[in-house]
């Protein structure tokens, strides 16, 4: 362990009174100063005292003295924390890694006592899936974090873009569903999630001259027969999935009040989670690039960091729709 016999700290000091040199000099090296004349033997016995004596750097003091902790925090909102999202943030996570920065992520609580990370961690980069509200920015400024992502000030782009519901729509209109319907999470912790891509949705039905979606809250894995028959009774014939398991639960409510899909309604999911390929029928949905959008996520950060301009691309290109039997009849 990096202590001692009376339980304090190896420190720097510890290592040049054991070797007879100054503090300055193990400084250096275990700092790896640039523009030192400190010679190779020299090097390689305060490197050899410091494995024997257990010496771990301390972290926070490195990083005051450096201006940098190579920490990049990830705020989340209060969601579950989904297929979809848990690639994204394995894949950043993997990425920053590589470029020598520590992914942590942190969901603020309403009511919360503690104090938030991002003023206890002095993070390089403070990173939010949406938008931060005016107040979070400046805490977040006020704890001394120069950069933030999105910056309401900086015109950064959004990192967390939602194409994925205009090809759900696109989709089905191709197919001729020209009546339909957005289905909604219940789940009270995504609403703003849930409401941004019901605007997507809805935007991008106003632009094929489709009227607006009756949207309608579902509970993932409740029962959903009787607004699955008002949909067909009003001549809805297409309905627009907040994601995947919303979609499980209306086809699964279709098969048992004897409405056949696609042929009746077709459904569309999104995040293309696991269970819409294990699901019969299988559901046509959206699939996110969870390693380019994780890898656009830490590269953000990184250009942030560095001062380089922001990763180029269109992240439509990151999300496209993978067509199955929920939308398309294939014994047809």
């Amino acid at each position: 362990m990096a202590v001692q016999r009376d339980g304090r700290r190896v420190t720097a000091a510890d290592i040049a009174r054991s070797l007879g040199i100054s503090r300055a000099t193990v400084g250096f090296v275990l700092n790896d100063t640039a523009g030192q004349t400190i010679s190779a033997a020299t090097k390689e016995r305060v490197l050899a005292e410091a494995q024997r004596l257990g010496y771990r750097p301390h972290i926070a003091a490195r990083a005051l003295a450096s201006g940098k902790s190579r920490i990049v925090l990830l705020v989340l909102p209060d969601w579950p924390i989904d297929y979809s999202l848990r690639q994204n943030i394995d894949e950043a996570t993997q990425a920053l890694e590589e470029a020598g920065y520590a992914l942590i992520t942190y969901t603020p609580h309403e009511n919360s006592r503690a104090r938030p990370l991002w003023e206890t961690l002095q993070p390089d980069v403070v990173m939010g899936m949406l938008p931060f509200a005016p107040e979070q920015v400046r805490a977040i400024r006020d704890a001394g974090v120069q950069r933030i992502i999105p910056d309401p000030d900086a015109q950064n782009l959004d990192p967390y873009p939602e194409d994925g519901p205009r090809l759900q729509l696109q989709h089905l209109y191709d197919l001729g569903h020209r009546a339909l319907a957005f289905a909604r999470s219940s789940d009270p912790r995504i609403v703003d999630l849930v409401d941004l891509r019901a605007q997507v949705a809805q935007e991008k039905a106003a632009a094929l001259g489709i009227s607006a979606l009756p949207a309608v809250e579902i509970e993932p894995g409740g029962e959903a027969g009787d607004i699955v028959r008002r949909w067909v009774d009003d001549g809805i014939t297409g309905v627009v999935a907040y994601n995947d398991d919303v979609a499980a639960t209306i086809i699964g409510a279709a098969v048992r009040v004897g409405i056949a899909v696609p042929q009746q309604l077709a459904v569309v999911g999104h995040d293309d989670a696991p269970i819409a390929s294990m699901f019969e029928p299988r559901i046509s949905s959206v699939r996110m690039d969870a390693s380019g959008l994780g890898r656009y996520l830490a590269q953000l950060a990184i250009s942030a960091l560095d001062g380089t301009s922001a990763p180029e691309g269109d992240l439509v290109t990151a999300v496209h729709l993978v067509t199955r039997a929920s939308t398309v009849d294939q014994h047809g």
